[in-house]
């Protein structure tokens, strides 16, 4: 009966960290280019491709929005799991209307961009680093802010380690750490809450991690969002719906507890990275409050 718990837990780990470090590309389509021309046009924005290579040499591409008029300061904007840039177009919309230049990337193993493992900031945090330094270079903002959703989210917040000059970040619906989402994710395919991960199916998370570390080479639990907020001094505005079913409020909750500095919204009827569709005229107005008041520091 052990045994056959313990090939039953081999199993589930290794399918599950196959899944998480090999997710579901999406393409960029004419579509996405359209709409970011779009984008461009109503905004009086000069859009450019641009691309940057990681530290591992792997080509990162993304598109670079430059308002007519801008007010000196740049945010990075990041999508999610499975997505790619043009998630992000809503975002830079808005940002691009009060003046924000903005660039909006797509994440390795993602999009247009190379690399054939998503590793949840082990290696993103990294491609961060080499998109600040990109804007610093050819744009010389007085500020360089992000923003995030989910896995981007948690990404920009693990940058803050090795990138630490931003001037703001905001991330909404980031998990507290890769070991912790995992927990979710195991009672999420099972109907349970994330008490069974915890428990019964532990090991199967630890042969997971295991795992992925050797046969890719890459140590999952070292992505924490929650470690690095606690040693950061940027602002950092958490955004997390309560009826976020995905991951839920505990995860910001958790990250905000390791630093009391850190700012948290939790508009009550939001799913996962849904604030801008349940709150739209708050969500713009905190997220423009948050990045015009730490540029006036």
């Amino acid at each position: 009966m052990i045994a056959a718990w313990l090939v039953l837990c081999s199993a589930i780990g290794t399918v599950a960290a196959d899944g998480a470090l090999h997710p579901g590309k999406r393409s960029l389509e004419p579509e996405d280019q359209a709409q970011a021309g779009g984008v461009s046009a109503r905004n009086h924005a000069i859009l450019t491709d641009v691309e940057v290579r990681a530290g591992d040499g792997v080509t990162l591409r993304a598109w670079n929005f430059r308002p007519a008029v801008g007010n000196g300061d740049v945010v990075l904007l990041l999508h999610g799991q499975g997505d790619n840039r043009a998630g992000m177009l809503g975002n830079a919309d808005f940002l691009l209307r009060h003046g924000y230049a903005v660039l909006l990337p797509d994440a390795r193993a993602h999009g247009l961009s190379g690399g054939e493992l998503a590793t949840y900031g082990v290696k993103e945090a990294g491609d961060i680093q080499q998109w600040f330094n990109w804007l610093k270079r050819s744009q010389s903002p007085r500020c360089v802010d992000g923003l995030g959703d989910s896995m981007g989210a948690a990404e920009l917040l693990q940058s803050l380690t090795v990138a630490p000059g931003f001037c703001a970040v905001v991330a909404e619906s980031s998990f507290a750490s890769f070991r912790e989402a995992s927990y979710e994710r195991i009672g999420q395919y099972l109907g349970t809450g994330p008490w069974l991960g915890r428990t019964l199916l532990r090991p199967a998370v630890e042969v997971g991690l295991l795992y992925a570390r050797l046969r890719y080479g890459v140590d999952l639990s070292q992505a924490s969002p929650e470690r690095a907020v606690a040693e950061s001094r940027v602002p950092v505005l958490l955004i997390h719906g309560l009826a976020d079913t995905n991951l839920p409020p505990r995860h910001s909750e958790e990250i905000r507890s390791l630093n009391p500095a850190v700012e948290l919204w939790e508009p009550p009827k939001t799913g996962h990275c849904g604030a801008a569709g349940t709150e739209p005229e708050e969500y713009e107005r905190r997220v423009v409050g948050w990045f015009a008041l730490t540029a006036r520091r």
